[in-house]
């Protein structure tokens, strides 16, 4: 007990922190930020969050070990994302009326994950080992389920009709759903069943580092799943100062979203840069492009099945200059991903992309 208390530590820290700031560690951040205690309160929960992401990297590659890839991969991958759908679900069923809170929490994901993470993370590789290689029939397969996904979800709903609350229609809600759970289903088969290889490096090893001792499958995603519910409820705390900033400095409100979604995809994030660093682009390029992956084919029927429960019309079309760099986005993915070889020049590229998506939030 005493082993486990000194290796787990923050996950006590952190639940004790929840417990804080919900009682009203909230209310201070809230009303009086820039305070010394508020200063205070701002950076203690900016450490507590940062120490259990790094605790969640530590047990994936645990896990990782344990089960290879791409097992240890997808288990990080739909715990993050399924935590982010339930964030958004609470929102839209407790909080006020938001009909393009999905749509730009999936844009944002999809931007942050193709443009800055992966932009950051072949620009880091390629800086370091010159060329870095990858199975490009894995990363193929992730593209090949979407684009079609992306381009059905947040771009035709732009072009059909609504109802007269302002929603989908039932018979675009329903093909969404369909496509969204039908085709994950399918790569979710290729990726764990049939064609496993894809997702492992080319010369189909599996090599993980880890620190520390190893438990059984089941210690490990139990402290997974803990640590990624610490580091979600207080990025809801951390987005009071983050949000309160933006006022402050009157930058636009979906700043503080995609500041939120980098603390949430930050397991994944800290986990493949790791693995880039490792000469692993593999697992790197499994953990972002797994993320867009399930971040569209989980979100999309979760918050249609809800709209449709609580009678509130979800906008998930996107508009014309963000249709633009989502487009210019899937394009440069198709282009970095297809010769099995990347360098930094593709990661420069990508992060082109990313600031100038960053640049018209403020335009």
């Amino acid at each position: 007990m005493k082993s486990f208390i000194k290796n787990e530590f923050i996950l006590f820290l952190g639940m004790i922190t929840v417990i804080v700031f919900k009682l009203g560690g909230n209310d201070v951040l809230a009303s009086d930020m820039g305070s010394p205690l508020g200063i205070a309160a701002s950076i203690a929960i900016f450490v507590v969050v940062m120490s259990a992401i790094f605790a969640v990297v530590r047990h994936s590659d645990a896990l990782a070990i344990k089960l290879g890839d791409p097992y240890g991969t997808l288990i990080l991958t739909l715990a993050v994302i399924s935590l982010e759908v339930v964030m958004i679900s609470s929102v839209m069923i407790t909080g006020e009326s938001n009909p393009v809170l999905a749509r730009d929490t999936m844009f944002a994901v999809v931007m942050t994950v193709f443009n800055g993470l992966v932009g950051i993370t072949l620009l880091i590789g390629g800086l370091k080992y010159h060329t870095q290689k990858y199975n490009v029939d894995g990363l193929q397969s992730y593209l090949v389920a979407i684009i079609p996904l992306s381009l059905l979800c947040l771009v035709l709903p732009s072009f059909t009709s609504s109802n007269d609350v302002g929603a989908m229609s039932a018979s675009l809600t329903w093909t969404l759903v369909i496509a969204s759970i039908g085709l994950y289903s399918v790569f979710l088969f290729i990726q764990t069943k049939s064609h496993t290889k894809y997702f492992m490096d080319e010369d189909h090893q599996d090599e993980h580092e880890f620190h520390g001792p190893l438990g059984s499958n089941l210690y490990h995603s139990l402290l997974l799943v803990g640590y990624l519910l610490v580091v979600i409820l207080l990025a809801k705390s951390l987005a009071i100062p983050i949000n309160g900033t933006i006022e402050m400095w009157g930058a636009p409100p979906a700043l503080g979203g995609l500041i939120v979604a980098f603390l949430i995809l930050a397991p994944e994030a800290v986990g493949a840069a790791k693995a880039a660093l490792n000469n692993q682009l593999q697992r790197a390029m499994n953990l972002f492009f797994g993320s867009v992956l399930a971040t569209i084919a989980l979100t999309v029927p979760a918050v249609l099945m809800i709209s449709h429960m609580i009678n509130e019309p979800v906008h998930l079309g996107l508009e014309p200059p963000e249709m633009i760099l989502l487009g210019m986005t899937l394009l440069m993915a198709c282009v970095s991903f297809n010769r099995g070889r990347t360098n930094s020049l593709n990661g420069a590229t990508h992060l082109i992309l990313f600031f100038a998506y960053v640049i018209l939030m403020f335009d």
